[in-house]
């Protein structure tokens, strides 16, 4: 596989790849995927909002990490019109089925924040809830 080839293409021929918890870890896992699926699970935003959201994420790794994202199909890539006119990305209706799973591992973290006597930030603190 190609370092530069998005997650979304990885040869499906590799025995770890028939394993569920790789094949999550490899579609969410990281650094910044979750942060940004949380981001996106309160609504659509533009490159620029999800960089603010984000940070101190750079714009290549945030672009990466889309990029893997939409080859997974989990986030959808939205021009608003001709070059360079902002993108919008939102949450697929298949990466809607991530909310219940964004939330639980919010709650832990948050929880683990508390264990160890850590302060809870309130920039991600809000809870994740399916949109209707």
């Amino acid at each position: 596989m190609s370092k530069n080839a998005p997650a979304g293409n990885r040869d499906r021929s590799d025995p770890q790849q028939a394993c569920p918890l790789a094949a999550a870890f490899g579609a969410v896992g990281g650094r910044w995927k979750l942060t940004i699926l949380y981001w996106l699970a309160h609504g659509e935003l533009h490159f620029a909002g999800l960089t603010r959201r984000v940070a101190p994420i750079s714009h290549k790794v945030l672009t990466q990490q889309l990029r893997e994202l939409q080859a997974d199909g989990l986030v959808q890539r939205l021009p608003t019109g001709a070059v360079p006119a902002p993108v919008i990305y939102r949450l697929t209706p298949y990466g809607e089925t991530l909310l219940p799973l964004i939330e639980s591992v919010r709650l832990w973290g948050e929880g683990h924040l508390r264990r160890g006597a850590g302060p809870v930030a309130r920039v991600c603190a809000e809870t994740v809830s399916p949109r209707h």
